[in-house]
């Protein structure tokens, strides 16, 4: 289990330092210290954030590196990461949003699994579901099967076992024919979304659909995608291509009050019968 956390904010900052405060005792009514709980006001540039992720990893007092927050501009800092240090220094680091353009690119230069998590402002006023499964995750996921106690909905049947990567559509659309774009051969991806308007998913989906991302997808989990039902977001994948692989919807994936903490880089089995997500190997750190 970990204990002592260090807070970061490679994205947006909260507007309000109540919420951040309220936040941070979560925190530590979940028993994990903050070693950082003052209320950050002046956001890093890409450099500072980077520097800052550096100092974090570094430390050997910090157990998990935990976002503030998401928003935009986490992706600004990745051409400053010493991902070698990273690797050298191997430690949890959680948040979800924005930050899946970190989680992701972490992951796969480093092998280090990342936890697509709630972050601070999450933490506020978490529903019993999201601390269980975050509470899982820094245990080192004694619970196998993350779909349990999850509704999901099968919008095509089948099973398969790949690494599990993923995150926000619009923010890892925006990393394709980068140095940094998600490699997708033997991946269960998980994609959701908020407040983008339907021809906009469209859009960044036909983009990898014509950039051959789904080419070597294993199984597809689609989240929440608030104000758009998931099966319209199926849809616009059936329409233009054939899908060979199983895929699934499930609410509590996503910028939603219940939410599953998943592994990123986890080796995982999707399971539409079981209706299981299963960690067949995680190496946490």
């Amino acid at each position: 289990m970990v204990n002592n956390t260090f807070i970061i904010t490679p994205s947006y900052l909260m507007k309000k330092k109540r919420d951040h405060a309220q936040g941070a005792r979560t925190l530590s009514q979940l028993g994990l210290t903050v070693l950082n709980p003052e209320f950050p006001t002046t956001l890093p540039s890409p450099e500072e954030k980077a520097e800052q992720i550096h100092r974090a990893f570094s430390d050997p007092d910090i157990d998990l590196i935990l976002a503030q927050r998401g928003g935009y501009s986490a992706m600004k800092s990745l051409p400053f990461i010493d991902f070698g240090l990273i690797r050298s220094h191997p430690k949890a680091i959680a948040g979800f949003s924005d930050l899946c353009a970190l989680l992701n690119p972490i992951y796969e230069r480093t092998g280090l699994v990342t936890l697509h998590a709630p972050m601070v402002i999450n933490l506020d006023k978490p529903s019993a579901f999201t601390v269980k499964s975050f509470l899982n995750a820094l245990s080192g996921f004694p619970e196998k099967d993350l779909f349990k106690g999850v509704p999901v909905t099968v919008y095509h049947p089948g099973a398969a076992a790949g690494v599990l990567k993923g995150g926000n559509l619009i923010t890892i659309t925006a990393l394709i024919d980068t140095d940094w774009e998600i490699d997708t051969t033997g991946a269960i991806l998980f994609l959701e979304d908020v407040d983008e308007k339907l021809h906009e998913v469209d859009r960044s989906l036909t983009q990898w659909i014509l950039a051959g991302k789904f080419r070597g997808v294993q199984g597809l989990i689609l989240g929440d995608f608030r104000g758009i039902r998931s099966r319209r977001v199926f849809e616009i994948l059936a329409s233009q291509m054939e899908v060979g692989f199983p895929v699934v919807h499930t609410p509590y994936v996503g910028h939603v009050r219940n939410k599953i903490t998943l592994p990123i880089g986890a080796q995982v089995e999707l399971n539409t019968e079981s209706r299981q997500l299963l960690i067949r190997e995680i190496n946490v750190p």
